[in-house]
């Protein structure tokens, strides 16, 4: 018989008490489906001739939800592309050693942090309509990029601000005791071990990027996925089918996000196993060692 060591096997009346709540959420459950389905059918929300587009022919994906979805996943990678740098720029520099460092990079990080997102899209679109030639047709794609920049950075600039701050400070002390600067410490100790501690935070974000372009979609008439429903289902008198199309698409384009970051994940902590730039854990009574990179001249100073 197998024990756990957090907590103490089941006894019998646990054990029914646990079937008994299994039953209870299966009944609950399979109630709550009922009356979804009996809603919809009610409706006339699941007849052929509203699911039949989608079942039998290309042309909805082909008119109105691909290039939806290119537009959404081109304004996403725009705005990762750009957002993920200049966060890693504003989280490394909130911790300067620098006042004139630290203290702008905080401003900049808490202020787009505090507005929503929505708003600084609005702005960017305002701003770019008063002061710039940029094309009515595209000024929307800048706005929502800007907006998704401005917000997003300053998030990314907080996960890799808490990334760095939650490695132990072993790690800073060993790199300063074989001669490395701070510089080096942050590129070659610091910042490889937090990416792989800020990649799940990260991921998140970006998902959140992904979702927040329907906002460009809701107020700057940006073409991107959940905006093609509108004409869709004004073209097929179908809203509820089309909304559960576009809902079922920004599953499958998260779950592969999710997906691929899981991958990344292991496929990281395999390497520095493998490696040895960093040895973890080190004999009992024994130090914690890094290997240093190679050394430089000017690099360790003279005592």
């Amino acid at each position: 018989m197998t024990t756990s060591v957090l907590f103490d096997a089941q006894g019998p009346r646990a054990k029914r008490r646990n079937i008994l709540y299994t039953v209870v959420f299966l009944v609950v459950l399979a109630a709550a489906l009922w009356w979804l389905y009996d809603g919809l059918n009610s409706k006339n929300q699941l007849d052929w001739a509203k699911w039949k587009p989608f079942l039998t022919s290309s042309l909805p994906y082909e008119t109105y939800l691909w290039p939806g979805l290119l537009n959404t996943l081109k304004a996403a990678f725009f705005a990762l592309v750009i957002a993920l740098p200049l966060g890693a720029l504003f989280g490394i520099g909130r911790l300067s050693d620098h006042l004139s460092v630290r203290t702008p990079s905080g401003i900049v990080v808490e202020f787009f942090r505090a507005i929503p997102v929505l708003i600084l899209m609005i702005a960017a679109n305002a701003v770019y309509a008063e002061f710039t030639d940029i094309a009515t047709d595209v000024r929307p794609l800048y706005a929502v990029v800007t907006g998704l920049v401005l917000y997003n950075a300053s998030v990314l600039a907080e996960i890799v601000r808490a990334g760095i701050l939650s490695l132990p400070n072993g790690q800073t002390d060993a790199a300063k005791a074989i001669g490395m600067r701070k510089g080096q410490t942050m590129r070659y100790v610091l910042l490889p071990q937090a990416v792989t501690a800020m990649l799940p935070a990260i991921v998140s974000q970006i998902v959140v990027i992904v979702k927040d372009t329907a906002l460009g979609g809701a107020v700057l008439t940006f073409p991107e996925l959940l905006a093609s429903v509108r004409p869709m289902s004004a073209n097929y008198a179908n809203t509820i089918a089309s909304f559960t199309v576009v809902a079922l698409i920004y599953v499958i384009v998260n779950f592969a996000l999710t997906s691929f970051a899981s991958w990344l994940e292991g496929r990281l902590r395999r390497a520095k196993k493998g490696t040895g730039a960093v040895v973890g854990a080190a004999p009992a009574g024994g130090l914690e060692t890094i290997e240093a990179p190679p050394a430089k001249s000017g690099d360790v100073d003279k005592v």
